[in-house]
C-alpha cells in the first residue's frame, strides 16, 4: 500500500477521518489490546524524536510482526477474499467495510456489515449460504482448485456455513424433515456424524449454496477479476473502494 507521510493532529476533518479509516482496515482482525499496544508504542517514538505521531508509526506498528507472505499465497488470499465481496454485494447483504489480506494470522479477512432486513426468511439465509461458500468458489473459477482456506477452524467459512445449514434444518423451520421440531445442537460434528440422512441433507445445502456463488461470480466475473488485482496490490482495501471497484467493474 502506497502512502504519504500524514500527521495525526493537523489537518482537515476530512483528511484526518480518511487516514484513520485506512488505519482502521490496516488493522482488521486485531483485538483492542492489540491497538492499545501499537498506539502506545507510537506514541513512545513520536515523543523520542519530538514530532507528532505519523501514518507510518501505527502502519509499521500494525505490521511489526507480520512475516512476508509468499506471492501464491498472496494471490489466493485475494482471490478468496474478493469472491466474499463480490457475493455480498451482488446479493445486497449489506455493507462492505474492508478487505485484508495483510493479517497477523497469514490469511484473509473481510469485514462484512449484514442488513436486518428479511433476515428472518429463508431466501436470506441461503443468501447467506451463497456468501459463506463464495471464497472457495471464487478459487474454483479463477485457478481451478480449491485450499484448504474455507475450512479447518471453528470460525471457518465451512465451519459457519455447516452450522448455519443445520439451524435451517433442526431449529429455524426450514427443514426437509419435521419442520416443526425445534433441536438445539450443541455438538454440530457428534449430530452429523450419527445422523447419515441429515448430513446428506446440510451437505446438498452446502452444495446448492456453493453452485449459486459460482453462478453470481461467473456473472460479476469482470468485477471479481478487478476487485482480486486491486486487493492484490494494495493488500487493504477500505469499503469506499471495494465498492467503488465492485460498482465500475
Amino acid at each position: 500500500m502506497t502512502t504519504t507521510s500524514k500527521h495525526i493532529e493537523p489537518g482537515t476533518p476530512d483528511a484526518a477521518a480518511l487516514v484513520l479509516k485506512r488505519l482502521a482496515t490496516r488493522a482488521m482482525g486485531l483485538t483492542g489490546a492489540d491497538i492499545e499496544r501499537i498506539v502506545r508504542q507510537a506514541r513512545l517514538k513520536a515523543r523520542r524524536e519530538k514530532r507528532p505521531i505519523r501514518y507510518e508509526d501505527l502502519e509499521e506498528g500494525i505490521r511489526m510482526d507480520r512475516p512476508q507472505v509468499p506471492y501464491d499465497l498472496r494471490w489466493r488470499f485475494a482471490i478468496h477474499e474478493a469472491g466474499h465481496a463480490v457475493v455480498h454485494h451482488a446479493l445486497r447483504l449489506g455493507t462492505i467495510h474492508g478487505l485484508n489480506i495483510d493479517t497477523s494470522g497469514g490469511g484473509g479477512y473481510s469485514q462484512l456489515g449484514f442488513t436486518a432486513s428479511g433476515s428472518d426468511t429463508l431466501g436470506y439465509r441461503e443468501d447467506m449460504l451463497a456468501m459463506l461458500m463464495a471464497g472457495r468458489a471464487a478459487e474454483q473459477i479463477v485457478v481451478g482448485a480449491v485450499s484448504a482456506g474455507s475450512g479447518g477452524t471453528e470460525d471457518s467459512d465451512l465451519a459457519r456455513a455447516t452450522r448455519l445449514a443445520l439451524a435451517m434444518e433442526r431449529s429455524l423451520g426450514f427443514g426437509a424433515v419435521q419442520p416443526l421440531l425445534y433441536r438445539e445442537d450443541h455438538d454440530p460434528t457428534a449430530v452429523l456424524d450419527g445422523n447419515p440422512d441429515l448430513a446428506a441433507r446440510i451437505h446438498a445445502r452446502l452444495e446448492k449454496a456453493l453452485a449459486r456463488a459460482v453462478d453470481v461470480l461467473s456473472k460479476n466475473r469482470d468485477r471479481l477479476d478487478a476487485l482480486i488485482k486491486a486487493l492484490f496490490d494494495a493488500q487493504v482495501l477500505d469499503g469506499a473502494r471495494v465498492c467503488e471497484i465492485l460498482r465500475d467493474g
